[in-house]
């Protein structure tokens, strides 16, 4: 499948994507272990800058938000004037993998509700962007929960299994180590949701 139908799918969920709140806590989640200071912060398949903006919190010299879908970038850097008045994020149109950076400069990787639609080849560029000793952290969904269907399948890919349980959540960060994965859970008015939060480091 192209990048512009991916582009086009995702545009056509912006509108609403802030709606659910869930991906703001899982965002909140992931960078809350992570080390204040950081140089440069990737956030990978921005979506509308959740994690982006979660990263704030660490006081970061710059973050690099990426995401294939223009108008989902558009929602995550209309939201700049209130959440990033230092304008501390710079936000980028285009594949979230490869990441637009240099080798090792990179001090975070993080990837928030989104490894579902980009495959194992993240993991590579992963190690590939972040310097020794940088960062990893990406949430995944549960393969006993997440059950794609219709026309959504279509853009998640074949060569990622997802996991059912910690361990094999914490197994996907081949190449990485002092990797950790913990099951986290929102219970809502009318569901529970869950995903596995892994942290890595590169080595």
């Amino acid at each position: 499948m192209s990048d512009e139908s991916r582009a086009a799918f995702f545009d056509g969920t912006a509108e609403h994507y802030d709606d659910d709140t869930f991906h703001a806590a899982v965002a909140e989640a992931l960078v809350e272990p992570l080390p204040d200071a950081p140089g440069l912060v990737l956030d990978v398949a921005t979506g509308t800058g959740f994690a982006a903006y979660a990263a704030l919190r660490l006081k970061p010299a710059r973050v690099l938000a990426v995401d294939l879908s223009p108008a989902m970038v558009a929602r995550a850097e209309a939201k700049a004037p209130a959440q990033d008045p230092d304008g501390r994020i710079e936000w980028c149109v285009g594949p979230a993998v490869p990441m637009p950076v240099e080798d090792h400069s990179a001090d975070v990787v993080l990837c928030a509700s989104s490894l579902h639609f980009l495959g194992a080849a993240a993991f590579a560029d992963w190690l590939r962007v972040l310097k020794p000793g940088g960062r990893l952290a990406f949430s995944v969904v549960s393969g006993t929960r997440f059950k794609p269907s219709g026309p959504f399948a279509e853009f998640v890919p074949k060569d990622i299994t997802f996991p059912t349980d910690e361990a094999g959540a914490a197994a996907l960060a081949q190449g990485f180590v002092d990797v950790t994965a913990r099951t986290f859970t929102v219970e809502g008015s009318d569901r529970v949701r869950s995903v596995f939060l892994v942290h890595a480091t590169a080595p």
